[in-house]
């Protein structure tokens, strides 16, 4: 039987820093996945998970004088997500060298093909954050250095990095969906050196990486940047999305802080992808 969905319709101003706080809330309650809009966001929970009387109880920027915030619920007719993805889901294609496909889409020709079904997950390739993200890993040397992909989503990034001759990777993802998913994909690539966890940063505790990848949201990077700074060496490479242009400052500012100096950056639609160097 098909899952019953109830869609949360948050209206947020102002949105950018609102939507990106209130996803960060409620990725530690059961909401499964989130859409973006042009007034805030989507949240999508189970309705059999759902208590519309506490589930946003502990939510505190619902209650902040910062922010104006309202929502609407909406009952989701059971979704075959299979077909759904099959209808919706095209190949992406990053500089004529990586492509990121599902398993019904015809092979390629490309140097890197990941396979991936990504369902519910996030990290598909789709949105500017993960294609910059690729871009980065491309464009840097990968082979026999240890990786960390903090909050995985789909793993495409951790696969891709294996596939760059990365190992040992861990990826870790605090959503249990994602971390399902990852496993699922990481056997459809083939992949022999990715271990997933379910967490946070709190997970990291001495634990050492080469290169660090994580694409998330900005205030969950400024609070986790210096347990990342900790778990890399001298010339250790971080690599940062999940923000817009304007959080740059916020960004940078943090990683000199922790002995992090800027190398170079990414844009696309105002989203933004940047690699640091640890010194």
């Amino acid at each position: 039987m098909s899952k019953i969905y109830l869609a949360y319709n948050f209206c947020i101003e102002p949105k950018e820093i609102g939507s990106e706080i209130l996803i960060a809330e409620l990725e530690n309650t059961p909401f499964e996945s989130f859409e973006d809009t042009e007034n805030g966001i989507i949240a999508y929970i189970q309705k059999d998970l759902c208590m519309p009387e506490t589930v946003l109880k502990d939510i505190e920027i619902l209650t902040s004088e910062n922010f104006k915030i309202s929502y609407e619920i909406q009952e989701i007719e059971p979704i075959n997500w299979n077909k759904e993805w099959e209808e919706n889901f095209k190949p992406i294609s990053v500089d004529d060298t990586c492509v990121v496909r599902a398993p019904f889409h015809p092979t390629e020709n490309v140097t890197y093909e990941i396979v991936i079904e990504p369902k519910m997950s996030f990290g598909t390739g789709h949105h500017e954050t993960t294609f910059m993200m690729i871009q980065h890993i491309l464009e840097n040397e990968f082979t026999n250095k240890s990786v960390l992909d903090m909050g995985c989503g789909t793993s495409v990034l951790a696969i891709l990095a294996e596939m760059k001759g990365a190992k040992p990777i861990d990826a870790i993802d605090i959503d249990e969906w994602c971390v399902e998913n990852s496993i699922e994909n990481i056997e459809r690539n083939f992949c022999k050196n990715i271990t997933v966890y379910q967490g946070d940063a709190s997970l990291l505790n001495h634990k050492k990486y080469d290169c660090i990848i994580a694409n998330i949201n900005r205030n969950i990077l400024l609070n986790d940047i210096q347990a990342y700074a900790t778990c890399l060496p001298l010339d250790g490479d971080l690599f940062l999305s999940g923000f817009y242009t304007e959080d740059i400052p916020a960004i940078e500012e943090c990683c000199n802080k922790n002995s992090l100096k800027f190398i170079s950056k990414k844009e696309k639609n105002n989203w933004v992808a940047l690699h640091f160097k640890k010194n």
